[in-house]
Parts: structure tokens; sequence; C-alpha cells
């Protein structure tokens, strides 16, 4: 009977001995996020990296990374085994070594059994596949931080981006506000001139249109802002509504990066090769899929598990099959004899790993070469047609200033009823398109700097 009872006890503390209350998950998802009314380009850039949704996924895969390296760094844990049998044909009262004394009987037809196995834990260290695990989960957790860094650079150049469509959605909005406003006062000036009988239905007609236009002008203009506005704050991750925030238009004044003033091709590169997340994420994933082979080849090495058990039970008496257990220490060790089976298809695919990973690499290379190329191709295209429409600050006036000054004088010549009335709209309408070509010019030109940052990996404005 004490034998059952520390039996019982032995099985009890092996099943809670591991047992933990496992800790609440923790709310990984941010709260409403609030834009301020006037956002700045840095503003923004903070509210993404606290709380931008893609980089937050890109935070768990590196945690489970890190999970990951835990786990190939793990010993493993000890079995404890118990066991408990009762030997149905056993007699205890046929023999004379049991007596009765002090009231109880000495036989027992129980027997009882403990173990305790390493579950090849010694092997495991000893052959080396735990440190070549933790090697390959090493550099696979580089790589994952890598890609954490790629994700904020890709992602931080959609948000710069759009941060520069939002600010030249507002200078295209007030530009079409005041020629709104402008029609509506010419609009004006000929009802006035046509109830004088100075001019034709016809010409009035004409301007009638003209202002129309400029009002559909504002509303296409006004949308263009709130679908800007829209991907902006889906970037930084505002889930709920948006309100009418403004940026600084003054992130699109034309400026020249000193880091970008005697750039060239090649230094850029150089720079890229140094810096891009994602070329070096590559690498570490390649010495990764190199170590996960050292790791399959050695695995052919079988596990050892070394074990030591005892037990006892009840003894003397008679029975079909002799006496039972008496008190016994063995040792012993197992292991899987690598007979039919040794980690080819492992090996192989660890192989073919590898050669992916090295084909990726010399991918990622020529894609690292062609985004540098294209994005100062771009940069350099940009900032020719922004100088164009500026024109040379010492000699003033681009084709921005030719434009609007063509449309004043021939306003004027207008009034003195010098020129047509189709030669007056030719020249408004030439002013306008002008002044959206300016702005877009601007947008992409800041966006041409933008894609160049991410293709080098670096912020070339500091």
């Amino acid at each position: 009977m004490h034998g059952r009872k520390a039996f019982a006890w032995l099985v009890l503390l092996a099943l809670v001995v591991l047992a933990a209350t496992p800790a609440a998950a923790d709310d990984v998802i941010p709260g409403a996020t609030e834009l301020p009314q006037t956002l700045t380009l840095d503003e923004a850039l903070r509210i993404f990296k606290t709380t931008g949704l893609d980089l937050l996924i890109a935070d768990a895969n590196v945690r489970n990374a890190e999970g990951a390296l835990r786990i190939a760094g793990a010993i493993p844990n000890p079995v404890f085994s118990a066991s408990v049998g009762n030997a149905f044909t056993y007699n205890a009262g046929g023999s004379a070594d049991c007596a009765v004394t002090t009231g109880s009987v000495s036989c027992s037809p129980w027997i009882y059994e403990i173990g305790l196995n390493d579950n090849a834990a010694i092997s495991d260290s000893v052959s080396g596949k735990r440190y070549l695990r933790t090697k390959v989960a090493r550099t696979a957790l580089a790589a994952a931080k890598m890609n954490r860094a790629d994700a904020e650079r890709t992602i931080t150049l959609q948000v710069k981006t759009a941060y520069a469509q939002v600010a030249r959605a507002e200078l295209g909005l007030k530009f079409a506000k005041e020629v709104a406003q402008s029609n509506g006062t010419t609009l004006k000036k000929f009802q006035d001139r046509y109830k004088a009988g100075a001019i034709q239905e016809g010409d009035l007609m004409r301007i009638e249109t003209q202002k129309l236009e400029s009002d559909q002008a504002l509303d296409s203009a006004q949308g263009a802002l709130d679908d800007a506005r829209y991907a902006l704050a889906f970037l930084l991750g505002v889930r709920g509504r948006v309100n009418a925030f403004d940026v600084d238009e003054k992130t699109l004044d034309y400026a020249v990066p000193l880091a970008l003033r005697d750039a060239t091709v090649t230094g850029l590169l150089r720079s890229a090769f140094d810096h891009r997340p994602d070329l070096i994420a590559i690498g570490y994933q390649r010495a990764s899929a190199e170590a996960q082979i050292a790791l399959a080849r050695r695995q052919r090495v079988p596990d050892l598990n070394f074990g030591i058990n005892y037990a006892w039970g009840g003894y003397g008496g008679t029975g079909t099959n002799g006496p039972l257990q008496t008190p016994t220490i063995t040792f012993g060790i197992s292991l899987a004899l690598p007979l039919f089976y040794q980690q080819q298809g492992e090996v192989k695919q660890a192989q073919a790993a590898y050669d992916t990973t090295s084909l990726e690499h010399a991918r990622a290379t020529a894609q690292v070469v062609n985004d540098v190329s294209t994005a100062y191709s771009d940069f350099a295209t940009a900032k020719r047609l922004v100088e164009r429409m500026e024109g040379p600050r010492r000699e003033g006036g681009g084709l921005l200033e030719s434009a609007k000054g063509a449309f004043e004088r021939i306003a004027l010549m207008y009034e003195k009823s010098a020129i047509s009335l189709t030669d007056y709209l030719d020249a408004l309408r030439a002013h306008i398109a002008t002044r959206a070509e300016y702005f877009n010019d601007l947008a992409n030109y800041w966006s041409s700097i933008y894609a160049l940052e991410a293709a080098v990996g670096v912020d070339l404005r500091k």
C-alpha cells in the first residue's frame, strides 16, 4: 500500500512539474491614429514607424525568427516515465517467505517502475547538431532583421511619395481656386459688356464655358486632394475617419540635395551594394542555407538516448511465471539504426535552397543596378524639367514665367481690343496647363529623389 501511494505521488509530480500558466497575449494592434491638422514629412515618417501596419507585420516576423532561434538552441528536456503493474497469477499466501508481521502482509502482487531518459540531449550537443541548428536560426534571424529594414525602406518610399502627392494636390487646389475666382471676375465683366452691347453673345458664351471648365477643374482638384490624403493616411495606419489635414507645401520647393550635386551612378551603386538591406538579407539567407546543408548531413548521425531505470515490486509467493520484480537499477542506451534512410532528401532540399538563394543574390544584385540606374536617370530628367520651368535664377523666368507673362500681356491687349477672344482663351489655357505641369514636375522631382534614396538605401537629403 505504501508503495502505491509513493508511486501515485511520483505520477502527480511528473504531471505538474513543467506546467505553467500561459501569459496573456499582448494587444499588438495599435490604437486609433489621429493625424495633426498640419502634418510635416518628419511627423508622417514618425507616425508610420510607430503605427504603420506593414512595418508592424515585419516586426512580428522578426520576433518569430527570434523564437525560432530560442527553439533551435534549446536543450531537450529529460523524459520521466513511471509505470505500475499487477501480477494477476501471483499468490502471496502460497509462499513461506510471505509472513504476516505487525498486522500486515509483506508480499504484494504490485510492481512499480520509474525511469529517466536524457532525450538525446547529450548526443545532440556532442554531435554538433544543436550548434548547427543555432547557426541556421541565427543567420535566419539576421536575414529577418534585414527584411524588416527593407520593408521600412520600401514603405518609407511610399510614404514620402504619397506625402509629395498630397502637397502637389494642395498646390493644384489653390491654383484651381485662383483660376475659378479669376474666371468668375472675367465672366462678370463680360456680362456687363454684353449688356452694354460691347460684345457678341457668342463671346459671352465662350467665357461662360471657360468659367464652367474652371469649376470642373476645381472639383477635380478637390477630389484629387481627398484621394491623396486617403492614400497617405492608409500608409500611416489610420483605420478610422480621415480628417482634412494639411501638409507642408514647402517640401516641394526646388533644391538639389548636397549628396546629389556631384553624384555619379558608379558612386551611388557602390553605396547601394553596401547599404541595401534586401541585398544583405539575401546574403544572410545564403549563409543560413549553407549551414542547413551541414545540419542535414550531420543528422545522419543517429541520436543516442541515455537512460536510468529503477524497478521494484512484490517478491516471493508462488505464480505460474515465477518470482516477481526485485529492486533493480538499470542503465540503458538506444538509437535508431540508419539502415534504410540517411537524410538524402533533407540534404538535397538544403542544397536546392542554397542554389536558390545564390541565384536570388545574383538577381538582387542585377536589380540593384537597375534600380539605381533608373532612379538616377529619372532624377536627372525631373531636375531638367523643373529647371526649365523655373528658368535660370540669375536671369529670371523660365517656361512658367513665360506662360504667365504671355497671358498677362495678351489679356491686356484683349482689354484694348487689339486681339481676338480666341487668342485670349488660348493664352489662358496655356497658362493654366503650364502651372499644372509645373506642380506635377515638382512632385515628380522629389519622388525621383525619394526613389533614388530607396534604390541606394541611404537618406540622400541629409
